[in-house]
């Protein structure tokens, strides 16, 4: 049984930093990929980052590049976002998923966390 839980969001004001935190369990040889994805109210759901459960390797929507970083910590079972520089833009329900591959995530499937709200907002 695959369960991916996030914490870490919080009310930050414009120019501040979270750190989003997913902690994983039951995942098998068929998830090789653990990705940020956000969502606001009356808009699909936009691929924030990502990283390789093989390699490592990583990949940044263009609207975040600079600001977060998404590493991960093997031996925790977690992987984390670390968002600076923070716009009101980038307020959403951010959501931590796994899968075989990017594109299935994009596609909605895989397997999901419930989410944290994150709001920046002076």
């Amino acid at each position: 049984h695959v369960q991916l839980v996030e914490s870490g969001g919080g009310l930050v004001q414009p120019g501040g930093s979270l750190r989003l935190s997913c902690v994983t369990s039951g995942l098998t040889l068929d998830y090789y990929v653990i990705a940020w994805f956000r969502q606001v109210p009356g808009k699909e759901r936009e691929g924030v980052s990502s990283i390789s459960l093989s390699d490592g390797s990583t990949y940044y929507a263009d609207s975040v590049k600079g600001r977060f970083t998404i590493s991960r910590d093997t031996a925790k079972n977690s992987v984390y976002l670390q968002m600076n520089s923070l716009k009101p833009d980038d307020t959403a329900v951010y959501y931590c998923g796994a899968a075989l591959n990017l594109a299935q995530l994009r596609g909605g499937f895989g397997s999901w966390g419930q989410g944290t709200q994150v709001t920046v907002s002076s």
